[in-house]
């Protein structure tokens, strides 16, 4: 068993760097993320109301979600928010054609399906911790 929860925290650990880093690059540039992501989907049926809100909290959404997963708190919940973000970002990428975008994503959302698979493995978490306890 211990195997199997040393290699759900490493397959938990990249995935979780990877959401908290793209949210943590972005916050300090948020105004100019958000300007790029509108400049992307101007020519898009999606209309700016619904663009610049998206582009203002996905930074946020990212680092939560990243932060989450990296100390193991509400993990499962983390994955869930996790792939809706994915399922967001895979509608933009169709409705900008951009295939390999697609494609990418994808794969992010197996591999938390993935994880939310193997949940009950999670015993290096704050989750675990937390349950001991009560």
């Amino acid at each position: 068993m211990k195997n199997a929860s040393l290699a759900y925290l490493l397959a938990r650990l990249p995935i979780a760097l990877s959401f908290f880093g793209h949210g943590l690059v972005r916050l300090p540039k948020l105004e100019k993320f958000s300007q790029w992501m509108m400049g992307l989907f101007q020519k898009s049926m999606l209309p700016t109301a619904l663009v610049q809100p998206f582009s203002y909290v996905l930074p946020f959404a990212e680092l939560l979600i990243g932060a989450l997963l990296l100390v193991g708190l509400f993990t499962r919940q983390a994955l869930v928010a996790g792939s809706v973000v994915i399922l967001m970002l895979i509608l933009g990428s169709c409705l900008l054609e951009e295939w390999q975008n697609v494609f990418v994503q994808m794969l992010y959302g197996l591999y938390l399906a993935g994880l939310l698979l193997f949940v009950e493995h999670d015993q290096y978490a704050l989750n675990h911790r937390l349950r001991r306890r009560s």
